[in-house]
């Protein structure tokens, strides 16, 4: 695994790194090679701060925690990531074994249930709209009218579709497609 630690107001030791790397690892047996992680640690208040988000097989797993020091807080980003790899994977096996099976039942006839997933995703509402070209600001601006935490818009420089929304800190941040 690819890994890249950054520091934000806070210097990355050599402990810093290794502890790092050395949890990091613990994930190396759930990806090939062509993983890649990016952590980025800093100060927060009177605690530490550390988000990492590993990137592998076209899906991105993201944790963040803030605690007394920098190791601990890893700890905590491990085992987080570590449970989303792990139901994402029972996830995608429920999904394939089940997809198997669908055509193995067409050809014999035999009827097979395997229960419930623990967590199915469900669509309980669908928008239509139109997307109306405008600037990043005039979307934030609708977003806000609207009381939404995000907004779709067709970015009037780049005539692409975009996403601004609200972050954590307050802030927005805009998505743009490449």
């Amino acid at each position: 695994m690819k890994i890249n630690i950054i520091g934000r107001k806070i210097e990355v030791t050599k402990k810093h790194t290794e502890y790092i790397e050395k949890k990091l690892a613990r994930l190396d047996k759930f990806f090939r090679d062509e993983a890649e992680a990016r952590v980025v640690i800093g100060p927060i208040k009177e605690k530490e701060y550390i988000e990492a988000a590993v990137y592998a097989a076209g899906m991105i797993y993201r944790a963040e925690a803030v605690d007394t020091d920098v190791f601990t807080a890893t700890d905590k980003i491990i085992d987080v990531i570590e449970r989303q790899i792990r139901r994402n994977k029972t996830k995608l096996e429920k999904k394939i074994r089940r997809e198997a099976l669908d055509e193995e039942t067409l050809l014999s006839g035999a009827e097979y249930s395997d229960g419930e997933d623990d967590e199915e995703f469900k669509i309980v509402k669908r928008k239509r709209f139109q997307l109306k070209p405008m600037s990043a600001e005039e979307a934030v601006l609708q977003m806000n009218l609207l009381g939404h935490n995000f907004f779709v818009f067709k970015n009037i420089n780049t005539d692409e579709m975009n996403v601004v929304y609200k972050r954590n800190d307050g802030n927005y941040a805009l998505i743009e497609s490449v």
